[in-house]
């Protein structure tokens, strides 16, 4: 443990990911994570077409896909939570299956994670982006600790510059 993680309850960052509902499923030959395969650069857990049509069976909605203004719609609901809650906004890229946001924030992640999703969803729905019922974010999501100032660099580097072709209008 270095000396920041021990001086501190929370740490300095959060690389905090989250995804539309029924974009990535377990089994798909995408891979995915779980308690197991959930490190960078480790094995993810492999292909399984089973697992893969029992959780689409489980579905009670559609996979969600944002598109641009609900791509902008999120980003800016995150900004205003940030805002709002006095927390630092350092990184932040809304994909059309997933969000990638690095934080600084002196509360627990998955409350980070919640906020994000509500605010979000709250504004997506008032703006009419989505039905009051529909399912847009999948259970729980990533929450990575970002203990030194390296870490907050490669995640805010991973967050923009990772995530394949550029997406803005």
């Amino acid at each position: 443990m270095s000396v920041s993680q021990s001086t501190s309850e929370f740490p300095p960052a959060y690389l905090i990911t989250f995804r539309t509902y029924g974009s990535w499923l377990h089994g798909d030959t995408k891979g995915s994570v779980d308690r197991v395969h959930n490190r960078p650069d480790t094995d993810l857990v492999p292909p399984d077409e089973r697992k893969f049509g029992a959780m689409q069976s489980r579905m009670s909605g559609n996979a969600v896909t944002l598109d641009e203004s609900q791509r902008l719609c999120v980003e800016q609901a995150i900004a205003g939570v940030c805002e709002y809650r006095a927390w630092e906004l350092l990184t932040i890229h809304v994909r059309t299956n997933h969000v990638h946001v690095v934080v600084a924030a002196p509360v627990d992640p998955e409350k980070v994670m919640n906020d994000f999703k509500v605010w979000a969803t709250r504004k997506l729905r008032k703006a009419k982006l989505f039905d009051a019922d529909a399912k847009i974010w999948s259970r729980h999501g990533s929450t990575r600790y970002l203990w030194d100032e390296r870490a907050k660099e490669d995640a805010g580097h991973y967050t923009v510059n990772g995530q394949g072709v550029d997406l803005s209008p």
